[in-house]
């Protein structure tokens, strides 16, 4: 292990807290899925913490901040590790802060729930659904294994968005608890314009220690795989689809051929080669109407719908939303190590042109793949597009040839928030960030106005979590 710290100190303070410096384990701890970029591997690849710290309590928390903030150490929040951006990686060393075993569901009331920052999502929706016939309304596609802490803090929408849009949108967080680094941590509890703050910050101006949000009906969703022919008749299909209020989606995506038959093995025997894929998770009641609009749109096949596989057809597939979102990714690296991927907004209104002027451009270079959702009140289509990667310099290129035809990027080979597009840092963001973390230790290298103060956090690029001071959000 390095000197930069001392760790000593920090386990004699900390000796009610479970705490780990297995080189082996430290090192394990100290990752998330930033290798899904060639980028970020070489950039990262030899990053790690020197001890992990497993609180099981908001006062384990506090503790830990408090002797971590006394000793000088920098602290970076993880929840399970899920995020493709480095978000969880200790640029600096320090402390892991292993949240994962602070995970227990709370509360479960009507339309809400509060549950503790590391418990799983699909732990948490089987709570609601036994206690209330509730569910969550969002996740990701790593739903088995993510955190609710890591996704607000790391995330941005998934798996629902397609009816609630994403974390940045009005009321998808109730409320949230968050621990200051200060001699004496406080806790505070934001709501409102305030938690705007705190999402998809990477844990660098508070650890959320507690979460409330919101609960939709739950309903027993039913798996459909359309294919077409060509591609823009699919997404012309998928941005209809979305438009039908009146049928209940939970995920829509559209995955151009050869893809779905190239990566998706366990579905591989529904899938023809030459089909350009539109997978709906769709609640049961709603299948019916769905298949009826889909022949009145016309051009589709049924390759498969879960409701009438047997058993053994059944054995073995994973969910649709599995195929989706970056799974779609990291099944394609599993057949092709060359793989990476991008993070694209096509615009309303013109978003099934843009795809297809896109597609045209690239060709087999840069496969489409489409999460229709909704957005700013519309319905429009985020891009994962699979990227067969030759140089970090070509990379480059498609990323501006994306923008110069209208396409912004969410560049997911970068691990600090403003390079991302993620997150548009300004005054209020860091003037709360000199409130909640005044040394500046709460996952440090990750906001680059707090570390460059010449960095013009005016830029006029797209974020997807705009500027704070453009919603009247006060410090």
């Amino acid at each position: 292990m390095t000197a930069r710290y001392d760790i000593d100190a920090l386990k004699r303070r900390l000796s009610g807290i479970r705490t780990e410096d297995n080189p082996a384990l430290v090192k394990q701890k100290s990752r998330d899925f930033f290798w899904y970029s060639p980028t970020l591997k070489r950039q990262l690849d030899h990053v790690v913490a020197d001890i992990i710290v497993s609180p099981v309590s908001e006062a384990q928390v506090l503790e830990t901040l408090s002797a971590a903030h006394a000793l000088g150490i920098p602290v970076t929040p993880r929840g399970t590790g899920t995020g493709n951006y480095g978000q969880a990686m200790p640029l600096s060393g320090g402390i892991v802060l292993d949240l994962a075993g602070f995970n227990k569901v709370t509360s479960i009331e009507a339309g809400r729930y509060v549950a503790e920052p590391g418990a799983v999502l699909a732990k948490i929706d089987q709570e609601t659904r036994a206690h209330s016939r509730q569910e969550i309304r969002l996740h990701p596609s790593t739903y088995h294994t993510a955190s609710i802490g890591g996704f607000i803090a790391g995330g941005s929408g998934g798996v629902g968005s397609i009816k609630w849009g994403g974390l940045r949108d009005w009321g998808n967080i109730i409320s949230l608890r968050v621990a200051t680094m200060e001699g004496t941590p406080r806790i505070l509890e934001l709501q409102g314009e305030d938690l705007h703050k705190v999402a998809h910050a990477y844990g660098t101006n508070g650890i959320i220690t507690q979460v409330e949000m919101p609960l939709g009906p739950a309903y027993a969703w039913v798996d459909v795989i359309l294919g077409f022919g060509e591609l823009r008749a699919a997404a012309e299909f998928a941005n209809a689809l979305g438009e039908q209020d009146g049928l209940a989606l939970k995920n829509l995506a559209v995955v151009a051929a050869p893809a779905p038959h190239d990566y998706f093995l366990r579905h591989r025997k529904f899938l023809p080669r030459d089909s350009h894929c539109v997978m709906v998770m769709v609640a049961d009641f709603a299948v019916e109407s769905m298949l009826a609009f889909a022949r009145r749109f016309g051009g589709s096949q049924v390759l498969m719908r879960s409701d009438t596989l047997t058993a053994e057809e059944a054995k073995g597939l994973p969910p649709t939303f599995e195929l989706g979102w970056n799974h779609t990714t990291l099944r394609a690296l599993r057949v092709d190590p060359s793989i990476t991927y991008l993070q694209v907004l096509y615009p309303f209104p013109n978003q099934v042109d843009l795809v297809d002027k896109i597609h045209a451009r690239f060709g087999d270079e840069v496969t489409c793949h489409l999460e229709f959702v909704r957005f700013d009140g519309k319905i429009t289509c985020f891009g994962l597009p699979l990227v067969r990667f030759t140089s970090e310099e070509r990379l480059e290129e498609i990323m501006a040839i994306h923008e110069e035809m209208g396409a912004p990027i969410f560049n997911p080979h970068r691990y600090t928030l403003e390079e991302g597009g993620m997150k548009q840092t300004d005054e209020v963001q860091l003037a709360f960030k000199r409130e909640a973390d005044p040394q500046g230790l709460l996952n440090p290298g990750k906001m680059i106005a707090w570390e460059d103060p010449d960095y013009d956090y005016r830029s006029g690029k797209t974020f997807l979590f705009k500027a704070l001071g453009e919603a009247g959000v006060g410090a």
